[in-house]
């Protein structure tokens, strides 16, 4: 793609990297075909091809051009940032980066409206701090009956027990693992059920106490830089235990929801400028793992599971594109013996997509429904995720329960056990 940025417009970073990211697409349009928001509503400007051309226009045009801001902050807004348009572009276009760039230059020629700005300001502060969002869900679910239905929809039926958690501070292997801002109040057993299962292959978990969200809940809602303090905070909360070489030092990060995986491992592209966090972020990012990368490196085969359901497995975004692991999970269900439907469609985004339910809630309801009637044409006993976002969006809706694929395994392996317990 033709850009018309001059040499002055150049010296800025993110116009260099926005002009480097333009001039590797070639108009195809093969992004459209697979964008779910162009899917829905037909308009150029609503796929991926339009909103590259929309913030092209953008970052070449005057500060003043207020009618091209506020019409290019209406298309994106509606983006989902699936990067589903990264795995089918052949061009390897790295939307994401300019998708950031637009966002950002959008912010900061004309601020939102007041109410806009409130929704946005009100889930940061709701949704990042574990102990605020846990009394927060207390009171909505203690007052169910009268809370908003946008907002009923995302409280939790009841959630699994976490039960008993393994300390795992007698292996060898030691690992990091991000506890999360919002799981461990609507799914407290996902990271219980990574610790038990972990603890029989011979790995011990260790949550760095200083650490906390991941920061794509800030990046993603305009705040940016308050996304990359909280990386810098995890970044110092982990560098002790990975710093060292001996049998007290973490060898990896696990991240047990995909949407903080795929925001960790961009540290060293986040903070690629940054003087003192660059070449630790990217140490940092180079560390983080999903778990399903955990797992499926282990001799899963010695494990004994006793498995009694059938699984649709939904493949999040931020695995399947962000992370490029698609299918891994699905391997690893199939290794263990777990009978899995097959899943029309499975390359769509379900509506998550971070806030987005929130913020865009027609689409994002649309999309669920959609991506619903594909999970559930096999008829699953349950459907399976690896994202607390898409579980909690999806159960939302009241249909087919749907569980982190985790607990599935943990369950699993407790029926084994007991069944051969004399």
């Amino acid at each position: 793609m033709q850009t018309h940025f001059t040499e002055q417009d150049l010296e800025q970073p993110h116009l260099r990297e926005a002009e480097r990211v333009l001039r590797t697409c070639v108009h195809c349009g093969f992004c459209n075909a697979t964008c779910p928001t162009y899917q829905l509503l037909g308009d150029e400007r609503d796929g991926p091809r339009g909103r590259i051309y929309l913030m092209k226009t953008l970052l070449e045009s005057r500060d003043d051009d207020n009618q091209a801001t506020e019409e290019t902050r209406l298309h994106l807004d509606r983006c989902l940032s699936c990067r589903n348009c990264e795995t089918t572009c052949p061009s390897g276009v790295e939307y994401h980066k300019l998708l950031d760039i637009g966002r950002a230059e959008i912010e900061r020629r004309v601020p939102r409206k007041a109410s806009e700005r409130a929704l946005r300001f009100g889930l940061r502060k709701a949704l990042v701090d574990p102990r605020r969002f846990k009394a927060l869900l207390k009171l909505g679910m203690t007052f169910r009956p009268v809370t908003p239905h946008a907002l009923r929809q995302k409280l939790p039926a009841t959630p699994v027990d976490a039960g008993v958690r393994p300390a795992g501070r007698h292996h060898e292997r030691q690992m990091l693992i991000l506890e999360g801002c919002v799981q461990p109040s609507l799914s407290p057993n996902t990271n219980a059920a990574t610790a038990r299962v972990l603890d029989r292959l011979g790995i011990g978990l260790t949550a760095a106490p200083d650490a906390g969200c991941c920061g794509a809940v800030d990046f993603h809602l305009d705040a940016q830089e308050a996304g990359r303090d909280r990386a810098r905070a995890n970044i110092d909360a982990w560098w002790p235990y990975l710093e060292k070489e001996d049998e007290a030092g973490c060898e990896a990060i696990v991240q047990t929801a995909s949407g903080c995986g795929a925001f960790v491992k961009e540290y060293g592209d986040l903070l690629a400028d940054d003087p003192v966090y660059a070449d630790k972020a990217a140490h940092v990012s180079a560390r983080a793992k999903d778990l399903v990368e955990i797992l499926e490196d282990e001799p899963l085969d010695n494990l004994a599971l006793a498995n009694r359901e059938r699984l649709a497995f939904h493949c999040p975004c931020t695995l399947q594109h962000a992370q490029r692991l698609g299918g891994h999970v699905e391997g690893i269900l199939a290794r263990l013996g777990f009978p899995l439907t097959p899943v029309r469609d499975a390359h769509l985004c379900c509506g998550s997509a971070g806030t987005y339910s929130i913020t865009q809630p027609t689409l994002a309801t649309q999309l669920r429904d959609n991506k619903l009637d594909a999970l559930e044409e096999g008829q699953p006993d349950v459907i399976a995720t690896a994202n607390i976002g898409c579980q909690s969006h999806l159960a939302g809706a009241g249909r087919t329960p749907v569980r982190h694929w985790i607990e599935l395994v943990d369950e699993a392996l407790t029926r084994a056990t007991n069944t051969a317990a004399p």
